[in-house]
């Protein structure tokens, strides 16, 4: 993710933009930034999930959607894209256009090295301002290692690590599971003995 030079705008600008643009952008306090395509492993991961999730809900009034859902944090004045977002119950749409959600029960985020700082600091730090928000979680795309974070209330999370192939992660807030057999089926993993680089955090705002 990469600002994109500009004065700062409003959110009207920003959305009528968006709109009608074939790239996407996020938004956080009159500033956009511009997100960049995602790798293979990237790709597998989130369509795994988003499979899954959706197949367990597709009966239920729950719905999984991809990254190009816009959610809004009303609280930060931010618009985000999260790679996965699920909502139970009825769904709150900031206007009639219905392409920018309120209320995500869970969002998922797999991890890239020019954003893991980010969706680890700043941008979770914006996602708890979301009420509704009850689970954050964080999925690595070079080794087997899944991060879930439980809200508690707004200033406490749980936080439960699953590095096991044989795992099952319980999405409790929406009564599904992932194994991650599943969710890293087909994706090319560094070797165990090998250490993760540590990661810059890229360019984006200041909280």
């Amino acid at each position: 993710m990469s600002a994109v030079p500009n004065r700062h705008i409003s959110e009207q600008d920003y959305l009528a933009g968006e709109r009608n643009s074939d790239l996407k952008h996020e938004y956080v306090q009159g500033e956009i930034y511009a997100l960049a395509g995602a790798s293979r492993n990237h790709n597998l991961i989130v369509a795994a999930v988003l499979t899954k999730l959706y197949s367990q809900l597709e009966q239920r009034k729950c719905t999984a959607y991809p990254s190009d859902l816009r959610v809004k944090v009303t609280r930060r004045s931010a618009y985000v894209y999260p790679d996965v977002t699920v909502v139970c119950g009825e769904e709150w749409f900031e206007d009639q256009h219905n392409d920018t959600l309120l209320n995500p029960t869970v969002i998922v985020e797999v991890l890239s090295p020019s954003t893991e700082a980010y969706d680890r600091g700043k941008k979770f730090e914006q996602y708890r301002q979301i009420p509704s928000l009850r689970e954050y979680i964080l999925v690595a795309q070079d080794r087997l290692y899944v991060e879930q974070f439980v809200g508690q209330s707004q200033d406490q999370w749980l936080l439960t690590v699953h590095s096991d192939a044989k795992s099952v992660l319980s999405l409790t807030s929406i009564a599904c599971d992932l194994r991650l057999a599943d969710v890293y089926l087909k994706v090319e993993l560094a070797p165990a003995n090998s250490e993760p680089s540590a990661q810059d955090e890229p360019a984006n705002p200041q909280s």
